[in-house]
């Protein structure tokens, strides 16, 4: 029992040392990718592609079904503010 214990220990060292290097990485893309998506929404109106509007989804945390072109109007303006 005791090597068990050991290793969940190790493994539970080497993940929260993994979740403090890649979480920077993570915040990195997060803004990479929210700059991206407006620039991409600004471009166009509704319907768009899978990603943007599982994106936009994400950002409103409501379905992609029941998205309207006024939700994604008002998340601009939040977002730029």
């Amino acid at each position: 029992m005791g090597a068990r214990r050991i290793r969940r220990e190790q493994r539970q060292f080497d993940m929260a040392q993994s979740r403090i290097r890649n979480g920077t990485e993570k915040k990195k893309e997060r803004v990479r990718r929210q700059t991206r998506m407006v620039e991409l929404i600004k471009k166009g109106r509704l319907p768009y592609t899978p990603s943007i509007m599982s994106w936009i989804s994400a950002q409103l945390d409501k379905p992609t079904t029941r998205i309207t072109q006024e939700d994604v109007d008002r998340l601009l303006g939040s977002l730029k503010a």
